[in-house]
């Protein structure tokens, strides 16, 4: 490390200094290998001065008379030592050779009186080596130092914003960070601003504009695991119109180990900028359905049903059953929750991933037959609003038909509370989804007024941050490519949540359950998702390309809006939303038919699927979902493909 630091100066010498440099260690080479070659001609060190016989000097002086002219004209001193190489190491072979002849010459073979004869040739070949290794560790001490100095330079130069703990952590994790490179700390507290930590300055997050320019700043990292969401929000709209990246650190519960490392680091989520400061959860309603039972999840390997299972397992139940109708989804987050459960040996929970459709109402009977649940998450469903369009039968067979299959086998094997995982679409539905996830809902309510002893419950909410099927991950990516970013439609807006939180008050709501439950959940404010698209290309340190900044990065595109799409989202079909214990949770009041009549219908639906008619099916489920409006054309694949065929 001292070598390291030393190698810095030096570095920064003018090209004469570093030549009078190498001239000085050569000069001392030249009499270090004088004397080593006297002491191996006669196995004792003599002194360079004294009365005795021998005289070393001599042949010091005749050295550095021979040597370093030679050295000089053979150009050794013009080459650049940390790119010395092979080609330097023979020049100093050949002007070595030079001098080894002269000093030969004039020691071994004329003679000198007091300087032995073989000094002649052992001190020319010990020179040999000792110039060629000097050149050999100049290279290896100074040009790694010079190529690590370059690789510095061009690190993306980034400020940490928060000289606290956390930023004082992340910038020690950081100074040997081969990703970026950290020039100083950015913190509200004007006390510190000027002064230095831990050798980097302390700016005033007003200066930023101003720090982007001087400093060649690329990158702002949020060091605020303990700010809330407001204040972060707050910091990162003052960053918006600054061409700068911003990254962040996770929350304080994520960081709970007390250290901070460069992984840490991330990209900005969103949710800083649409979501809320999470309530606390209420502990008894997060596991009164949970700890030390039998829990199934439905659609276990999807965005919610993945982080229902997350949030299940660290409750503590008996046994979690995974359901799943993909393969590689069920292995995935089976063995995510098996690497969780590592780290408790000792906590007795038993998984069971199992392969199954909802549709089979055979293997869920079998499922629940053997395992016994007395809980179950049913999030297995068909969300995408397009691709539902696209092949509606499939649609329905699985967003209806399956929560009827699955909730009939919980009736026959009383299992205690039946939770259905909704959508706020299925309020007043355009969409094939919407209106399938809304008779999902009634078919749930008509079983629950028929006292069958399950509570049935549905909790409708948003857009969930970060899923399958959000729009955020897909436009980062977009981002990525350079653009264009896709909207569909100038003035469309959404709810969103984050996921764990939606998971969360799902849980709480259906331990709230009393039968037929419709619960809401409060998502805020609706967000444009034009503004939503800005802000990720701002946050990203780009600028939006458009008529009055025709030089910017990413331009966003209008695509229009696709089938069933609606500009704008409802919780609540009616207007009586009524409160619970929860402040995020609500209370629906919605109209059903009773189940004889229901059942009657669902089964002329099940024929007019099976056939795969689908202007059937749409006037059907105009008939049995309040508000449904359906797109004018249907858009189903296989419709349109005969009806292509049709027409030839």
């Amino acid at each position: 490390m001292p070598l390291n630091k030393l190698a810095v100066p030096v570095l920064a010498m003018p090209r004469a200094a570093k030549r009078l440099l190498a001239l000085a260690v050569d000069a001392s080479l030249c009499v270090l290998t004088v004397w080593l070659a006297f002491y191996l001609r006669l196995d004792e060190w003599v002194t360079f001065s004294g009365n005795s016989f021998w005289r070393p000097q001599w042949a010091v002086l005749a050295s550095l008379i021979f040597a370093l002219p030679v050295f000089v004209a053979s150009g050794l001193y013009r080459a650049i030592f940390r790119y010395s190489g092979w080609p330097a190491i023979a020049a100093v072979a050949k002007a070595t050779l030079i001098y080894g002849l002269l000093f030969a010459a004039v020691f071994t073979a004329i003679g000198v009186p007091g300087v032995p004869r073989t000094v002649g040739l052992i001190q020319p070949m010990l020179l040999v080596f000792a110039a060629g290794a000097s050149r050999a560790l100049a290279r290896l001490w100074l040009g790694g130092m010079y190529q690590s100095q370059l690789k510095l330079a061009a690190l993306p130069r980034v400020l940490i914003y928060g000289a606290g703990s956390a930023g004082r952590q992340l910038a020690a994790a950081m100074a040997n960070s081969q990703e970026m490179r950290v020039v100083g700390f950015l913190d509200d507290d004007d006390r510190l601003h000027g002064h230095v930590l831990n050798g980097l300055p302390i700016y005033s997050p007003a200066d930023l504009e101003g720090l982007v320019e001087s400093l060649k700043i690329s990158d702002v990292l949020l060091a605020l695991p303990s700010a809330s969401r407001h204040r972060r929000n707050e910091i990162l709209s003052q960053m918006m119109n600054v061409k700068v990246s911003v990254r962040t650190l996770p929350s304080v519960s994520d960081l709970a180990q007390g250290k901070v490392t460069t992984s840490d680091v991330r990209e900005l989520d969103i949710d800083d900028l649409l979501g809320r400061d999470p309530v606390v959860p209420n502990h008894f309603l997060l596991g009164k359905n949970v700890i030390g039972k039998v829990v199934l999840v439905t659609g276990a390997g999807g965005s919610i049903g993945s982080e229902l299972c997350r949030q299940i397992l660290q409750a503590g139940p008996a046994t979690l059953l995974l359901v799943e109708l993909s393969e590689f989804a069920l292995y995935r987050i089976h063995q995510e929750l098996q690497a969780r459960l590592a780290n408790q040996p000792d906590s007795g929970i038993r998984l069971v991933p199992l392969l199954a459709s909802v549709r089979d109402e055979e293997r869920m009977r079998e499922i629940m037959v053997t395992w016994k649940p007395q809980t179950v998450y049913h999030a297995a469903a068909y969300k995408h609003v397009p691709l539902v369009e696209h092949n509606p039968a499939e649609g329905i067979k699985n967003n209806v038909l399956g929560t009827l299959a699955a909730a009939r086998a919980a009736v026959e094997q009383g299992v205690a509370d039946f939770v259905l995982i909704s959508t706020d679409k299925a309020v007043r539905p355009t969409n094939i989804m919407g209106a399938s996830k809304r008779l999902a809902e009634i078919v749930l309510q008509a079983l629950a007024a028929e006292s069958s002893g399950t509570r049935f419950s549905m909790v409708r909410f948003g857009n969930v941050l970060g899923s399958s099927g959000s729009v955020v991950p897909k436009f980062r990516q977009q981002i990525r490519d350079g653009g264009p970013v896709t909207v569909t439609h100038a003035d469309i807006t959404r709810y969103f949540m984050t996921i764990p939180e939606a998971a969360q008050l799902v849980i709480q709501a259906g331990a709230m359950a009393k039968g037929g439950d419709v619960f809401v959940l409060d998502m805020g404010q609706p967000v444009k998702i034009m503004d939503l698209a800005v802000r990720m290309i701002e946050l990203s340190g780009l600028t939006v390309r458009d008529e009055e900044n025709p030089d910017g990065d990413i331009e966003i595109e209008v695509t229009g809006l696709r089938p069933g799409e609606k500009l704008y989202e409802e919780l609540l079909i009616g207007d009586n939303p009524k409160p619970t214990s929860h402040p995020r949770i609500m209370k629906a009041h919605e109209e059903f038919l009773p189940w004889p009549q229901l059942e009657e219908k669902l089964n002329a639906l099940r024929v007019a699927l099976d056939v795969n008619d689908v202007g059937v099916v749409r006037r059907m489920l105009e008939q049995l979902v309040s508000g449904y409006q359906p797109h004018e054309e249907i858009v189903d694949w296989i419709y349109l493909e005969q009806k292509m065929e049709a027409a030839q």
